[in-house]
């Protein structure tokens, strides 16, 4: 009897850890989207990674500004050579329907410390909004 209960207590275990691997792994996938978009410069590959509604926001020479990310690439890039640049995912963290992943790229003369924030939308991960930090070396 308790052999039962304790294969049951693992099989549960084993099941919510699997599904929070996947879940990590689909949100890797989602940012890795826009990693790969913007190093080689393919928009399609890029849009992927974002909700249509999802935000970017940031402190330009401007002051403030927010912008639908979605709209800012697609005006902004344009295909050509793949981006001197390194890319790195530093964290990601989970909790439910919702997730963060914090992205480091590296160019020759700064680095771009980017903040994503994901919902789990429709079953799919996505990024909902976007704050970042230009660091100049």
């Amino acid at each position: 009897m308790i052999s039962k209960h304790i294969l049951l207590f693992v099989s549960v275990l084993a099941f919510g850890t699997a599904q929070a691997q996947s879940d990590y792994q689909l949100v890797e996938q989602t940012v890795n989207y826009y990693l790969d978009g913007g190093t080689n410069n393919d928009f399609e590959t890029l849009k992927k990674a974002f909700h249509e509604k999802a935000t970017m926001k940031f402190i330009g020479k401007e002051g403030y500004t927010e912008v639908n990310a979605i709209e800012f690439f697609q005006k902004g890039m344009k295909p050509g050579p793949k981006q001197n640049r390194k890319t790195r995912i530093a964290d990601i963290t989970i909790a439910g329907n919702a997730a963060n992943a914090r992205l480091e790229i590296d160019y020759p003369d700064f680095t771009f410390i980017d903040f994503m924030n994901l919902l789990k939308v429709d079953g799919e991960w996505k990024i909902v909004s976007k704050i970042f930090y230009r660091k100049v070396e």
